[in-house]
């Protein structure tokens, strides 16, 4: 039986892996921060992994479909591809947003407050990237995934309603693209050397 053979096993691999490295290179001591910030960076690259791919993949590559009248057109992607990318996006989202609310701990205020208007430099910088995350996690949750339900057919709607969904959910998803290029700024920029 290879773990390798489906996601699950593949995840709890990797996870089962990083948990003993952590062990034996902590001496068997596992650290809350330091899993809390292992947890938000797995769940936030496979966030941002798939807004990056639905930004500069599937939406152009969705367009090109549609544009080929003689092509297989987009229902593949459609009905396999994108509800399960959706489902794994949606929850990754909050993963990102709990678990870095769960590593921010105390400095939680001092962050959203922006370092007490500027005080701290560091409140500062992962204030900003921590309000553009969420404001994303908002985009996802109350302005794509109710969208695209009425793209995929997972609740009812009229052609033009898919109309008006494809756009906003397009748009709200290109605003997300652009927001994370400053938000990783800041995640990165706060504790590694402000580049600013």
């Amino acid at each position: 039986m290879n773990p390798l053979n489906s996601v699950k096993g593949a995840i709890t691999t990797g996870v089962i892996l990083a948990v003993v490295l952590m062990l034996v290179i902590g001496q068997g001591a596992l650290n809350v921060l330091s899993l809390a910030r292992w947890f938000h960076i797995v769940a936030g690259i496979m966030w941002i992994g798939l807004l990056y791919y639905f930004n500069v993949v599937q939406i152009p590559g969705l367009g090109a479909a549609g544009a080929d009248k003689g092509g297989p057109g987009g229902a593949g992607i459609q009905k396999y591809i994108a509800p399960r990318a959706l489902l794994w996006f949606r929850w990754a989202a909050l993963a990102t947003w709990l678990t870095g609310a769960w590593y921010l701990g105390r400095n939680f205020t001092n962050a959203f407050t922006l370092g007490h208007g500027g005080q701290d430099q560091y409140g500062l910088v992962i204030g900003i990237g921590a309000w553009l995350g969420t404001i994303m996690l908002f985009n996802v949750w109350v302005l794509i995934w109710p969208n695209q339900k009425k793209i995929l057919g997972i609740v009812a709607a009229t052609d033009e309603e898919k109309g008006a969904a494809r756009k906003v959910a397009m748009l709200a998803s290109r605003t997300n693209f652009v927001l994370s290029i400053p938000m990783l700024l800041c995640m990165g920029s706060a504790t590694h050397g402000l580049p600013f």
